[in-house]
């Protein structure tokens, strides 16, 4: 057989090609012209319009922002036959950077209304994620790429309609479509788009304090640093993130130009030190706030006289954040990176004199307005409040954990987590909401349900289960007294036969005895198994033939230390003391079969043992005595 180019044939005819995905953390997007009665000239020279109006609104809305990792950027491109801006941005742990890129789309579709946006991230369409508790249920991962769309500041889906996603097709036939025939239903069947206000409001709910949340996204605070750093991070505040990454995901080999022998060779040597207010993102300023740092040779001196609790955290941060932009230029993987020819650059003209280092003076006009750090801290009881909902009813407006942001966030999750377990029809898929615009089923199930489900609420309403007497079963199996009315354990107990024949005298529906018997049989089934497997052996003494009629090893105990102590109080004691006792057998058991390893033993008894000096060989004996 002659082989294919690509060597793919061994996957069959039909297979196209492996599912495509993202990498971590990252946004991509894109933007269409679908008119088509425009040509691809045409085409091209609008998009490259609103990439001109792009770079406009960019610098008005992020003046002063700071990227977390990589920022907002549109490149005119050409795929699958198609002209467009398209867009890739890895947003890292600042998830905010993703929803203000969500932001500038839509605000771009709002002036350009014959642009159509598609914006995806690791998780797909994230926006239908956003909106899973309005979206109808036909409209489920598998079958949701290239369905969602953002056109005028709406939110569009393209629905399963027969002619309109795959003309010919029947719309049982469901699969995710094609870029291609997306666009190809946008152009000619654009009136019979799916628009819904409800879904909109909740795939952009996160965009409702856009753009005051900004701004709202960064954190000013004082530190000492190098003047010479001060002088870079002058020029730019945006060099600080790279700096803050490679702090955060440092390693062994990043910290040697910390440990050098030389500490002249620094590039930022803490010997000229000045207080500056530096721009953080509040997920950068996190991440250097909570980490554990041994401070630097270099540092020790200066960390040694800050005697205030002011002092002491701004020199940390500034120590920290320092010791960042050391590795960054340090790192030979970073030497082709923007930033770090940037700021070569500039310490080169600060070598050549063609540029001076700041004096205390010009740094002080530079703004010194501190943030609180109040949103780092977390009250355990504000918490429950915002759980709760009532953090709002306590007389305390505005106070609470976080921002207003995060709060409503988290107000929000919890109550479509109480939605969703308040459905009774959610079942393994997740939650399932009936809407009006849930139509895709309508003709089925009016043809073939009606019925069905009358009969699954007949079956429902015939089939009874008690909860006590399988309890009682599955105590007796497990080698367990079964329990009183009043909650203490007894010798004696129902019985399988006494469930049968409860069973058999009711006058229930024969479907119900049934299902009784059927439990009753697994339960059998699975005691057997247990029995032959010794799983169900808790002490040397051997089960009858039966758990009727035959002592219990709890009850043959109990009449072991009757025999010592000829009371009623001591036997019930003393069976507590029986079972407490097979526990810890059975746990020092699991103990000793770990071998000194790490296993279930140890981590639930959370200690340390002594071996088993009974069962330790000859030459284990040194060993043993050692420990």
């Amino acid at each position: 057989m002659e082989e294919t180019a690509d060597g793919l044939e061994g996957f069959g005819k039909d297979f196209q090609e492996f599912p495509r995905r993202l990498p971590d953390d990252c946004v991509e997007y894109s933007m269409y012209v679908l008119d088509h009665t425009l040509k691809d000239a045409e085409i091209r020279e609008r998009l490259r319009n609103v990439q001109s109006a792009t770079s406009t609104l960019t610098r008005k809305l992020l003046k002063d922002f700071i990227w977390q990792r990589e920022g907002f950027a549109l490149e005119l491109v050409r795929e699958d036959g198609l002209s467009s801006l398209h867009g890739r941005t890895n947003y890292g742990d600042s998830v905010q950077d993703e929803w203000l890129i969500v932001y500038i789309l839509r605000e771009l579709s709002k002036q350009f209304q014959d642009i159509w946006v598609k914006v995806v991230d690791t998780d797909g369409e994230f926006l239908l994620i956003e909106a899973a508790n309005s979206i109808p249920r036909w409209l489920n991962p598998e079958i949701a790429d290239n369905r969602v769309w953002i056109n005028s500041g709406q939110l569009f889906i393209i629905p399963m309609v027969d002619g309109v996603d795959r003309p010919g097709r029947s719309s049982v036939d469901c699969r995710a479509l094609t870029l291609k025939e997306a666009c190809t239903c946008i152009r000619e069947a654009r009136s019979q788009l799916l628009h819904s206000s409800t879904i909109e409001a909740d795939a952009f709910y996160r965009l409702r304090n856009y753009p005051q949340q900004i701004n709202g996204s960064l954190h000013h605070a004082a530190v000492r640093i190098p003047r010479k750093l001060a002088y870079v991070l002058h020029q730019s505040a945006a060099y600080l993130s790279p700096a803050v990454e490679a702090f955060y995901l440092r390693d062994s080999i990043a910290l040697r130009p910390l440990q050098a022998q030389n500490q002249n060779d620094l590039v930022f040597h803490p010997k000229d030190l000045v207080t500056m207010v530096v721009k953080f993102t509040k997920v950068g300023f996190a991440q250097v706030k909570s980490q554990q740092f041994s401070t630097p040779a270099a540092w020790i001196s200066v960390v040694s006289t800050m005697k205030d609790e002011r002092s002491m955290a701004g020199t940390e941060i500034g120590m920290k954040i320092t010791s960042g932009f050391e590795m960054l230029v340090a790192d030979p993987q970073n030497q082709d990176h923007k930033v770090v020819r940037e700021i070569k650059l500039l310490l080169e003209d600060l070598d050549s004199g063609e540029d001076q280092l700041p004096s205390d003076a010009e740094i002080s006009h530079w703004g010194m307005v501190e943030d609180d750090e109040a949103w780092l801290d977390v009250n355990f009881e504000d918490f429950d409040n915002e759980l709760s909902g009532t953090s709002q009813g306590q007389g305390t407006p505005g106070k609470g954990f976080g921002d207003k942001s995060a709060q409503e966030d988290l107000q929000k999750m919890v109550a479509r987590f109480k939605d969703f377990l308040d459905d009774d029809a959610a079942g393994s898929e997740g939650a399932e909401y009936l809407d009006d615009m849930d139509n895709d089923n309508d003709e089925d199930d009016d043809d073939g349900h009606a019925s069905g489900d009358t009969s699954s609420e007949e079956e429902d309403g015939l089939i009874s289960f008690d909860e006590d007497k399988f309890a009682t079963m599955m105590r007796e199996m497990m080698g367990m007294p079964p329990e009183t009315e009043d909650g203490q354990s007894i010798t004696g107990g129902v019985t399988r036969a006494s469930i049968v024949g409860d069973v058999r005298a009711s006058g229930v529906h024969s479907s119900a005895r049934e299902e009784e018997l059927e439990v009753l049989r697994l339960s059998q089934a699975m005691e057997a198994e247990l029995k032959a497997a010794g799983a169900l052996q808790l002490d040397s003494v051997p089960y009858g033939s039966g758990l009727n009629g035959t002592k219990s090893i709890f009850k043959g105990r109990r009449e072991r230390a009757a025999e010592v102590e000829d009371s009623e109080d001591d036997n019930d004691n003393d069976s507590d003391l029986d079972i407490d006792f097979n526990l810890a057998k059975n746990l020092l058991e699991s103990f000793k079969s770990q071998i000194g390893a790490a296993g279930p033993g140890s981590s639930i008894m959370g200690m340390r043992l002594p071996r088993d000096q009974d069962s330790a060989t000859p030459q284990d004996q040194p060993a043993a005595n050692l420990r």
